[in-house]
């Protein structure tokens, strides 16, 4: 396996389009009119606090890895968890230092070390710790915020709103990865909060053709991700939890299309169809 390969696997670059979804709806929800330059600069900055993260978690995990996953890059002798921690958390400066420099406001600076610190806790400490899905979705609530922050300095209602969302909807989608190792869900009842985004976007739905496509691809993509992970068969885990990380970008088009924004929706929207095509070359979990 090329060096190049490795980085890439370790740093789940297949799941990146529903970062930069994440960055459309942050900006798109604040409510303020930001230069596409300004969008593309915010979505490289909050890339490189994903794939710091995603090295982070490799490097944290080693142990645990040997065990359970030895194909990962640091059990098989592939890279040095020395390495790749130093690359993780350089990716996470980078990233502070990237959101710094294009915005001098101080909310989007703070949202931004906030964001650093959650994952760094998450990487460290999510094996054993019960409240792991609820520190992952914090992370994704921080990518919001500090997208809004950057172009608009202050949180408009439908940037919290719509964080909430989809900080229940990866409460949920963690909650079912983290039982990937034990190949059997131990309750149902955390997969209910994936249809907190579908409950929130049912006005819009029911009022917009874009908001109704992608309701209704939200719809269909959760409730196959929960029969495969009620299923038996093989590999369904991994199947259901790569669908639910690219449900994200639908989650992200919904709440695009519920600020009255259909066509930025429907780029957003994109995002999940694209995310699966690059899972097939590079592992999304």
């Amino acid at each position: 396996m090329s060096r190049a390969h490795t980085y890439l696997r370790l740093g789940r670059v297949s799941n990146l389009p529903t970062v930069w979804t994440n960055v459309l709806a942050g900006v798109a929800l604040s409510g303020a009119r930001a230069p596409a330059g300004t969008a593309v600069l915010l979505a490289l900055a909050l890339s490189l606090f994903y794939v710091g993260g995603m090295f982070l978690n490799d490097a944290f995990d080693r142990e645990v890895d040997t065990r359970e996953r030895p194909e990962r890059p640091i059990p098989s002798g592939t890279v040095s968890a020395g390495e790749v921690f130093a690359a993780g958390y350089g990716l996470l400066g980078a990233g502070v230092v990237l959101v710094a420099y294009r915005t001098p406001h101080g909310g989007a600076i703070g949202s931004a070390l906030a964001l650093a610190a959650a994952i760094v806790v998450y990487d460290a400490w999510h094996k054993s710790n019960p409240y792991g899905p609820a520190l992952m979705a914090t992370c994704r609530f921080l990518v919001y915020t500090t997208a809004a922050l950057a172009v608009a300095n202050r949180l408009e209602c439908p940037v919290v709103v719509g964080a909430l969302c989809l900080f229940a909807y990866l409460v949920g989608l963690t909650y079912a990865a983290k039982q990937e190792t034990l190949a059997r869900l131990q309750s149902l009842w955390p997969l209910a909060l994936l249809i907190v985004p579908l409950v929130h976007g049912l006005p819009a739905a029911a009022h917009g053709v874009v908001a109704g496509v992608v309701f209704l691809a939200l719809f269909v993509a959760i409730s196959f991700a929960v029969w495969l992970l009620r299923g038996a068969s093989p590999g369904r885990f991994p199947r259901a939890v790569a669908i639910l990380i690219a449900g994200i970008s639908l989650v992200d088009a919904l709440a695009i299309a519920g600020a009255g924004a259909p066509g930025l929706a429907a780029v957003a929207a994109l995002g999940y169809p694209l995310t699966l095509a690059l899972q097939r070359l590079v592992r999304g979990t």
